[in-house]
């Protein structure tokens, strides 16, 4: 899955800011750098799906550039001004994020993306599908999610750990989380997918699953601390 994402926003740090942030998930792709609303309005297009926007900008105020949008895709404000929330919020935006926003924060406005997206972009349910169907090694395999340990990415190739098994996949670990429920899954690391119901313990900058120990990255450390508190509560 790839979340094409366009930046709205008449102050050049903002954009570097957010940009920085996206670095760190690699299933976010840059799809331009806008200034003003008018801009903006030459890149709206259905390839995009989420725009990062500022409220306070020249000429054309970003809520009412929202407004003149007849099929926005999903949107979340990043401004310095509290006072619009509701309003924001009255136009069905995604998240509202005050500047300064942290990372951690913003990792949260990224989840909710996630929940917005179209159903074709969606994570499966759980429920019902309970199973993923993996390519590796010229065959596609019939997985049982419950049986996945973690995911190890390797550029464009993916290492699925199981307890009993391991498959060398040629996808890539953007495609493979695209399809896993956000409910069970949660990326750790640039590099790693973890299935929270196999993780034994939560140390530092670690996971231990099993005999394997999967590193935390900085970007991802309160939201695995976030993600597995809300499953222990």
């Amino acid at each position: 899955m790839s979340i094409n994402y366009l930046i709205i926003d008449d102050e050049p740090i903002a954009h570097k800011v957010i940009e920085n942030y996206c670095a760190d998930l690699p299933d976010l792709v840059l799809k331009g750098n806008c200034y003003n609303a008018m801009e903006a309005t030459e890149r709206i297009n259905k390839s995009i799906d989420v725009a990062f926007l500022d409220i306070n900008m020249p000429k054309i105020k970003g809520l009412d550039f929202l407004r003149s949008i007849p099929h926005p895709p999903l949107i979340v404000i990043t401004t310095a001004y509290q006072e619009h929330a509701l309003e924001g919020y009255e136009l069905n935006v995604v998240d509202y994020l005050l500047k300064p926003f942290s990372l951690a924060r913003f990792l949260q406005a990224y989840q909710k993306i996630i929940s917005r997206l179209p159903v074709k972009n969606k994570p499966r349910s759980d429920s019902s599908h309970p199973q993923i169907v993996i390519k590796g090694d010229k065959k596609q395999h019939q997985v049982m999610l419950k049986d996945i340990l973690f995911i190890e990415g390797y550029g464009n190739y993916c290492k699925i750990h199981m307890a009993e098994e391991l498959i060398l996949s040629h996808q890539t670990l953007t495609n493979l989380i695209s399809q896993l429920p956000t409910n069970q899954f949660i990326q750790s690391h640039k590099s790693y997918i973890v299935n929270a119901s196999a993780i034994t313990t939560f140390e530092g900058n670690r996971l231990v699953i099993g005999e394997h120990s999967i590193p935390i990255g900085q970007t991802y450390k309160t939201l695995i601390s976030d993600f597995i508190k809300s499953r222990s509560g």
